[in-house]
């Protein structure tokens, strides 16, 4: 532990955010007689992000220059058997970074949100929610223990069930948010078990007490099976991220979520919350470093997800739910950089991703605010005109996000490829050929966003529901406008780091600064040894960007995007007339939502009627419970017809008992 950290300041990190979300809840809402105002609340909101952000900058400040590190329980909560349940800090380069991103990410949200909700009645409780946010992703980044790992996975999920279903007044919110919840508690079934046999056969919450023991983990199997215990283990944890950082199957809610405000989706669903199953996997490289069978799943499904989710913002109109599936596609790529050990690269991903996508997003809700609350991109264009701020921080945005050199994207997004390509596990061809591949459909999709919002013509005038309510508003006039200052402010605060952090962060990711957090097994794992042999420095990593597959086929992905929206409009109509099959298979989202809502819910229903009518009220209330009581009063009035009153009856039942007795007794000495 390095006398550098403050016990105090690491505490505060959290706790402000915390204090300013009590506030605003309490004292800014009708729970708490609204006696504080809007000012009064964001106020306090921001101020408590703006410690935390301060605190977290001057953390990585001293991690990654003076080597600072911390490793301290705070409170012991309570001990059963030898287990202890544990409240701690571990700080080190991973955490450090994550510190940092999700408090600059909520700051700008805060900021921003002053003046996207400013006619919204639930003003104050919305910053509550966010601050709350805040408070527990820090909890869950910055925990030593999986207990408190556990309390900020679930708080978040659960914060996260409050804001998307913010509108609870729409049914479409209220069902999203509901859809979320559910799907997210498949996978933390998984993420508990995980946890579970962790403490059954290590004894222990703390990380680096199971770290410690994770070798002697690797020979054990689990009992009743051929399956090694470690690779039931983080196949388990694994679920749980599959849940969180929404993957292939579990990533249905996260498109649904739109449903919540446009800060939200910069929030939790791009830069926060989606992104703790990727810090979780990174946290426990220890584990499964020692299972390549865990390693190849987690590949296999990454790669899933990056190309098939890819393809579904193709056709999707929606603005806000282009941005949600390529979010989808990112944390992908994200993920099979887990996979292939490449955990630093996984992390850079997460670091850039969160602030190109949150100016996506935010910058995306601007257009929103300047379209009067429209959000489909077929009844845009020519925006750039009216938007200038939003357009410029837009086009950023989307450059760093197809992976133009020096942008922050090119940067991640290449060294995860590269990383792929280096591989040795099985798996990793696969994943190879969908990361390559999604570099294409990522930058198509990017640009059909970009061509049919910002160019070509105007088409305010000519949408069929520009009089009815597309948001919490409506408007007959669609003529954009700029939006106000508190709002394009954050997305040029947003910008710059979307733009240059790549390259001011690189070299750090790939030193030293995740020593001792990330642990590689070099040897079997080779991905990340040959990529820093092979990167020598973002300068000459840019420019060699230029000759390589991956540039090559996102300008491929531009130049079709601009043709078939810019060039030659009337085209993606006949290709989806000629592929109307595919395209709706798309537009369906691989009937996934139909499978879940019509097999896996109906049919947990019908079980659910089953076990209702045939088990409770069948068996148990009709045989168990009613089914005694009857034989019982059968009994009873059988029993009664005995009871007649007269004595010579009485007498008749003792002789004939007598005999039967003396029969018994009598056939027991013969034959025994």
């Amino acid at each position: 532990m390095s006398q550098n950290l403050s016990t105090a300041a690491l505490l505060a990190a959290p706790l402000a955010p915390l204090a300013g979300s009590a506030l605003a809840g309490l004292l800014g809402t009708a729970f708490g007689g609204n006696r504080i105002g809007r000012r009064a609340s964001h106020t306090a909101t921001i101020l408590g992000v703006l410690i935390a952000f301060v605190i977290s900058a001057c953390v990585l400040k001293n991690v990654a220059l003076d080597g600072a590190r911390y490793n301290q329980t705070l409170y012991e909560w309570m001990t059963v058997g030898g287990l202890k349940m544990e409240v701690g800090f571990l700080i080190d380069g991973l955490t450090a970074t994550m510190m940092c991103v999700v408090s600059f990410v909520s700051l700008m949200v805060h900021i921003y949100t002053i003046g996207y909700m400013a006619d919204d009645e639930g003003y104050n409780r919305f910053f509550s929610y966010i601050a709350l946010f805040t408070f527990s992703m820090l909890m869950l980044v910055m925990s030593n223990n999986f207990l408190q790992l556990f309390f900020g996975w679930e708080a978040v999920g659960l914060v996260s069930y409050l804001l998307i279903g913010f509108w609870h007044q729409r049914p479409t919110a209220t069902f999203a948010s509901l859809k979320a919840f559910l799907v997210n508690r498949v996978g933390d079934f998984g993420f508990i078990l995980g946890i579970g046999l962790i403490a059954a056969y290590v004894g222990t919450l703390n990380y680096g007490e199971t770290f410690g023991k994770a070798a002697a983990l690797s020979t054990l199997l689990l009992p009743g099976t051929q399956w090694l215990l470690i690779t039931v283990i983080c196949v388990c944890l694994f679920i749980g991220a599959m849940g969180k950082s929404a993957q292939f199957p579990l990533h249905v809610w996260l498109p649904d979520s739109m449903e919540g405000p446009t800060p939200i989706s910069a929030l939790i669903h791009a830069a926060t919350m989606v992104t703790a199953g990727i810090f979780m996997v990174a946290r426990m490289s220890p584990l499964f470093e020692l299972s390549d069978a865990a390693l190849n799943f987690i590949l296999v499904i990454g790669g899933i997800t990056a190309l098939f989710m890819g393809f579904l913002a193709i056709v999707q109109n929606d603005i806000k739910r282009v941005i949600a599936y390529s979010t989808l596609s990112q944390l992908g790529y994200m993920t099979v950089g887990l996979g292939a050990s490449a955990y630093s690269a996984a992390i850079f991903h997460l670091m850039t991703h969160a602030f190109f996508k949150a100016l996506l997003f935010l910058a995306a809700g601007s257009v929103i605010i300047g379209l009067h609350h429209n959000q489909d991109i077929r009844w845009m264009g020519g925006v750039r005109k009216h938007m200038p701020v939003t357009w410029l921080t837009f086009l950023v945005a989307s450059l760093a996000l197809i992976g133009t050199p020096f942008f922050a994207g090119f940067y991640s997004k290449d060294a995860i490829i590269e990383a792929e390509h280096a591989s040795q596990l099985w798996a990793a061809g696969f994943a190879y050929f969908a990361v390559l591949a999604g570099v294409f459909v990522t930058a198509f999709y990017s640009a059909r966003l970009y061509f049919l919002v910002f160019h070509g013509k105007e088409r305010y005038d000519q949408n069929p529901d520009a009089h009815h309510d597309h948001g919490e508003h409506g408007h007959a006039d669609v003529k954009p406008h700029e939006s106000p200052l508190v709002v394009w402010l954050p997305l040029v605060l947003l910008a710059i780091p979307s733009a240059f952090i790549g390259w001011l962060i690189m070299p750090m990711l790939f030193g030293d600064l995740f020593q001792g957090a990330i642990v590689i097994d070099a040897a079997r794992h080779p991905a990340m040894t040959e990529l820093a042999e092979n990167i020598h420095g973002w300068w000459q990593m840019a420019l060699h960007g230029f000759m390589t597959a991956p540039f090559w086929l996102a300008l491929a992905g531009v130049a079709t995007a601009y043709y078939l929206y810019m060039v030659n409009p009337a085209l993606p109509a006949r290709i989806k007339a000629a592929l109307l099959p595919v395209h709706r298979i798309l537009e369906n989202k691989y009937y996934m939502d139909w499978f879940y809502e019509n097999v896996l819910a109906r049919g947990a229903r019908l079980l659910g009627d089953g076990l209702w009518k045939g088990g409770d009220r069948g068996l148990i209330d009709g045989a168990v419970v009613n089914g005694s009581a009857k034989v019982v009063g059968w009994v009873a009035r059988v029993a009664r017809k005995a009871e007649t009153g007269y004595l010579y009856q009485y007498a008749l039942v003792m002789l004939a008992g007598i005999f039967v007795l003396m029969t018994y007794f009598v056939w027991l000495s013969k034959y025994l």
